[in-house]
């Protein structure tokens, strides 16, 4: 035991690296932010494996480092990170009433109008939307609406 503490005190710098780049790559792979904090971590153990430190002092404050950054400053960037979902035009008019510019059957696709904008529609059930009437959007599937009627 003795003997690879030893090898491993002559070598501690590039241990450190080693396990930077592990985390690194890990991390990479998975994009979880959880292995991030342990490879900064790390890489800050890299310069203080050049003080006279024990190898087992350098592994506490390594531990203790890690787990500072992945209790404190995980969910802040996890909460920088995440997307939030912005309503786009397609979101905002489900469940809206429009007007139909052209008639729309279960065999043929037609057209609606709402605020300003024309839409191809169709319709999941057996009935005929004509000219003019008015209907409500149920869902959109890519750039068609499919409505029913009111």
């Amino acid at each position: 035991m003795q003997s690879i503490i030893q090898v491993l005190g002559d070598n501690l710098p590039w241990v450190w690296v080693a396990v930077t780049i592990i985390c690194v790559v890990i991390e990479s792979l998975t994009l979880a932010l959880t292995t991030i904090w342990f490879g900064i971590s790390a890489f800050v153990m890299v310069f203080l494996a050049f003080t006279p430190l024990p190898f087992v002092a350098q592994l506490f404050i390594f531990v203790a480092l890690a787990m500072a950054l992945l209790i404190f400053t995980r969910p802040v960037v996890k909460k920088k990170l995440s997307q939030k979902q912005i309503a786009t035009n397609y979101e905002r008019v489900i469940g809206q009433i429009a007007v139909v510019t052209k008639k729309i059957t279960a065999l043929d696709k037609g057209s609606i109008k709402i605020n300003g904008m024309e839409w191809t529609a169709a319709v999941k059930e057996d009935i005929v939307l004509e000219k003019g009437s008015k209907c409500i959007i149920e869902e959109i599937a890519g750039v068609t609406a499919y409505v029913k009627e009111i």
